[in-house]
């Protein structure tokens, strides 16, 4: 059994309003339910993250899409594992099956489904390369302004005390697959043929929300959402670069809590014939220079 793909994450923000303010910039709609604000894409009826307000910000929870009528079955395999179901945090994410990692953060199954694919309008998607020639008689500046519009939420890292402790318990308990990983620093996985990886760590000396991931659909929108970004007071971040395990280009922008979230296109796609390796890489194969906090985790210890 395995988990079909990654649903949405939780995050506690100190304030709702500045939540809302940093998605609403960002591209996203942000609507308000049970107290809670939910962060989606436009025009998608799914939760992509779920803002709820206390005392200052931590990762809550990450949900995972499990294939219907099949919770009865993920119940047996997760308590057979000597793993205590506990209650939703919150009324706005009632239902599925909940439980925690071994770093304490809670992991929600759903039967509900993934946002399916869109195909790219061809105004978006038509390029001149060489002597690949798919655009003629079209002035492609015409289209490249358009406001950044992520599709869905591609992947997210997580901060974790013990790399291969999360990777045994993500990779036994939800079944996900070992993509790649940076030997001491970084690992990456996949929930079967599809995207390089939706899931992933980053060490650290406690959990938190590294980053979260946007596919957008060319770089055109990625470089209009980073000036947009920077335009309404969003100004750490950095970018456009190209990275190394999952090759998907990106731009970076810090988020109001020291977390980052990322405008993200053209990642590897793979297989189950795909085999994972460990690499001594860098994070990308080019880019400006990160900021030295970029591997910071800047959430409190619980």
């Amino acid at each position: 059994m395995r988990v079909q793909g990654l649903l949405h994450y939780g995050l506690q923000v100190p304030s709702h309003e500045v939540g809302h303010d940093f998605y609403t910039d960002f591209g996203l709609k942000v609507a308000e339910r049970d107290n809670a604000l939910t962060v989606r894409c436009e025009g998608r009826d799914l939760d992509q993250t779920v803002l709820s307000e206390g005392p200052r910000k931590q990762l809550q929870f990450v949900a995972f899409a499990v294939e219907t009528d099949s919770l009865p079955e993920w119940q047996r395999r997760i308590e057979g594992a000597g793993i205590t179901l506990v209650d939703a945090p919150l009324a706005a994410v009632e239902g599925g099956l909940w439980f925690r990692d071994p770093e304490g953060v809670l992991v929600n199954l759903r039967e509900d489904a993934l946002a399916p694919w869109r195909k790219a309008a061809p105004e978006e998607s038509q390029f001149n390369f060489g002597d690949d020639i798919q655009r003629v008689d079209r002035a492609r500046w015409l289209d490249a302004g358009a406001p950044a519009s992520p599709r869905r939420l591609s992947h997210m890292l997580m901060f974790t005390s013990d790399l291969d402790r999360s990777e045994r318990f993500y990779s036994e308990v939800l079944g996900l697959k070992l993509s790649d990983k940076i030997t001491g620093a970084a690992t990456f996985m996949n929930s079967g043929p599809g995207d390089h990886h939706v899931f992933g760590f980053i060490r650290s000396t406690h959990p938190g929300l590294h980053h979260s991931s946007w596919e957008v659909t060319n770089f055109d929108q990625m470089a209009v959402g980073a000036r947009t970004m920077h335009e309404h007071g969003h100004q750490d971040g950095f970018g456009l670069g190209r990275h190394t395990l999952g090759s998907n280009l990106f731009h970076y922008v810090r988020d109001p809590w020291g977390s980052w979230i990322e405008y993200s296109a053209d990642m590897d796609r793979i297989t189950d014939d795909w085999q994972a390796n460990e690499w001594e890489v860098p994070p990308a194969v080019w880019c400006p220079m990160p900021p030295e906090t970029f591997m910071q985790n800047f959430e409190e210890k619980s």
